[in-house]
């Protein structure tokens, strides 16, 4: 019984940061971030899950250039959506200020390589598809390098792009308005409907050497 109980707290704990990574998110309460928008995100085992949206969980407490931002993450359904927003200016007033004035970086296995995890979404098109199914943990790593956005999935880089670099011309009202963004800013998650349920197990960060 005791051993059967130790397995479960260790598959329930938070998983401890990688060498050189500071951990955002502690693993028990929403310390030092904030929510703007509908839904909410919720501590539920040692991980932080979405609920409802849209909506946006950013880390209120100071802004992020030349880092790597680690994000490990699961989906529960194969087109559960989310995102992390990073390259905020400014605190987002609401959910839609992430998406127009920094970059989302898509987590949704299921849309085109404009709109599919990795992506920056609808700026840069990701080179490959390498999100695992549903259940399995992701590790996504976002290097932000002065100008320069490098997304890397589960060890493989997916995409790269400069600020500056040709993009396609925005189609839709919910897609972001066009421009440049900061070299550093607030990082968040997006909680992004009542049908897409994510859990995130670390956020955390590391300065480029």
């Amino acid at each position: 019984m005791i051993r059967t109980a130790l397995i479960v707290l260790l598959a329930c704990a938070p998983a401890p940061a990688q060498q050189g990574f500071r951990p955002l998110f502690n693993g028990k309460d929403l310390s030092g971030w904030k929510h703007v928008g509908p839904g909410s995100f919720v501590v539920e085992d040692g991980m932080l899950k979405t609920v409802g949206g849209m909506g946006l969980l950013y880390y209120e407490k100071e802004k992020f250039g030349n880092c790597t931002v680690r994000v490990v993450y699961k989906t529960a359904s194969d087109h559960a959506n989310s995102g992390v927003v990073i390259r905020l200016p400014e605190p987002p007033p609401d959910p839609w200020f992430g998406v127009h004035n920094g970059y989302e970086v898509q987590i949704d296995a299921g849309g085109d390589d404009w709109h599919s995890t990795g992506a920056i979404y609808s700026i840069s098109k990701v080179t490959s598809r390498q999100q695992k199914p549903k259940g399995e943990w992701n590790v996504m790593e976002i290097e932000l390098r002065g100008p320069v956005t490098r997304i890397t999935l589960n060890g493989v880089l997916v995409n790269e792009y400069r600020e500056g670099s040709p993009v396609p011309p925005r189609k839709m009202w919910y897609e972001p308005v066009r421009g440049p963004r900061a070299d550093s800013g607030y990082i968040g998650l997006q909680n992004h409907d009542p049908n897409s349920t994510v859990y995130f197990r670390e956020v955390s960060v590391k300065p480029l050497s």
